[in-house]
């Protein structure tokens, strides 16, 4: 019976980790659509990224908050109508052809998934035995690998086959070019006013739904302030980690089209169609994961998955041709449980802090606005985008040490010490 009731509300949530996914996998095809209608530099067209994510740093705490004193169902329903509002706004953005509308309308979106975020996560990791959190956690975020397979190869050939070429745009008359944009820039309101018209849809279904109340435990006192979640030294090294993996996997998957077209010379549909392999990848490499954490301990396949990865961005960086490719949708398969693992493992005993440990965690998302510009800066200057790819090497290095060490729960041990002292 216990099963059956959260079987429902279980699928519900798993939806949210989709359409927060396919919204993510739709910003690569923005990239490379409005780099070239705004005519900006690699640089310039990180931009995207650095509005989406500089939300999660900006609403994780109020989120927070929100779930602290309405509730998880409260939190989801808020966070479905702000990101419908973003998606609404696409519309305008594309009459008015201004980057800057875009930008805003991104930012709005993502508000509205760092609120879904922020419930989503610690609310499917605690719909059931504790023991299988980790395990129910990435199952619910395998489907945001599967938004990852089918949003690049919808989206390309809904955003990016009406496309002018440089050479055409060069020939025509200033009006006739700005007509030609404005033909391009429209072909994101119909993607955008669907997506947007689910989500309220969605929304009312969360409405009528009853969804089952996560209860603490007696001894899990209510934490009075952020800064007291800050005594779990895992949940410190869990918000170091999760900054380097999500820039790392922003890198990956939103420039991908900029780097296959460059680094494998292939066009930008050839290269979409590559990057939904990607997701499919991610999508596989997350169900084998979470097979497999039946048999490995979550930290030590985190660690390995890691080590897996920083071996083949040397190979992004070095090699010449379509093994560049192979070897980033390689990336993406190793890449795939890292970060409901990370987010599992930095609230595990948190207990009255795993409210405001859920928003430092998701504020620590802030890394997919700051880490992608590096690489950018680093593809502009030396005039290769592989060696971009410095970034993320790094970044799973970070993560294969969270993984082997930094996610062991301390707190304990420090309470007993402290005891003994006294």
């Amino acid at each position: 019976m216990a099963k059956n009731h959260t079987l429902f509300p279980f699928i519900l949530i798993t939806s949210l980790f989709f359409l927060w996914g396919f919204a993510h996998n739709l910003d690569p095809i923005l990239i490379p659509h409005l780099q070239k209608s705004f005519t900006l530099t690699t640089v310039q067209a990180t931009l995207v990224d650095s509005a989406v994510f500089i939300a999660y740093f900006l609403m994780a705490l109020p989120a927070g908050f929100i779930m602290k004193k309405y509730g998880y169902k409260a939190g989801i329903i808020a966070g479905l109508l702000v990101f419908a509002l973003g998606s609404f706004l696409f519309i305008p953005a594309a009459n008015t052809q201004q980057y800057t509308f875009f930008l805003i309308a991104l930012f709005i979106i993502a508000c509205g998934l760092t609120i879904l975020e922020t419930a989503a996560n610690p609310y499917a990791s605690s719909l059931g035995d504790p023991a299988s959190s980790t395990q129910r956690l990435n199952l619910a975020q395998s489907f945001n690998g599967l938004a990852a397979t089918l949003a690049p190869v919808i989206g390309a050939r809904v955003i990016l086959t009406k496309g002018y070429t440089a050479a055409q745009l060069n020939t025509m008359t200033e009006e006739g070019r700005q007509l030609a944009l404005a033909a391009e820039a429209a072909t994101v309101k119909m993607p955008y006013f669907i997506l947007g018209s689910v989500l309220v849809l969605i929304a009312i279904i969360f409405a009528f739904t009853r969804l089952p109340a996560i209860q603490a435990n007696e001894d899990h006192v209510a934490s009075k302030h952020i800064f007291h979640a800050f005594k779990h030294r895992h949940l410190a090294w869990s918000v170091v980690a999760q900054f380097f993996y999500v820039g790392a996997q922003v890198c990956v998957f939103s420039l991908f089209i900029l780097y296959a077209t460059k680094a494998a010379d292939i066009t930008e549909v050839k290269a979409a169609d590559y990057l939904g392999l990607c997701g499919l990848a991610f999508l596989i490499g997350r169900f084998i994961g979470t097979y497999l954490m039946q048999y490995f301990s979550s930290g030590r396949l985190l660690a390995v998955y890691a080590v897996m990865s920083t071996l083949l961005c040397v190979i992004a960086i070095l090699g010449t041709g379509m093994i560049t490719v192979y070897a980033v949708i390689g990336i993406c398969f190793f890449m795939s449980i890292m970060f409901p693992t990370i987010f599992a493992l930095g609230i595990k005993e948190l207990r009255g802090d795993t409210e405001f440990g859920s928003s430092l965690i998701i504020m620590s998302i802030v890394g997919g606005a700051i880490l992608p510009r590096a690489f950018g800066y680093i593809s502009d200057v030396t005039g290769n985008i592989q060696y971009g790819y410095a970034v993320p090497l790094v970044c799973f290095l970070v993560v294969a040490y969270f993984g082997f060490k930094g996610h062991r729960v301390k707190v304990k041990t420090e309470k007993l010490l402290v005891s003994t002292i006294l």
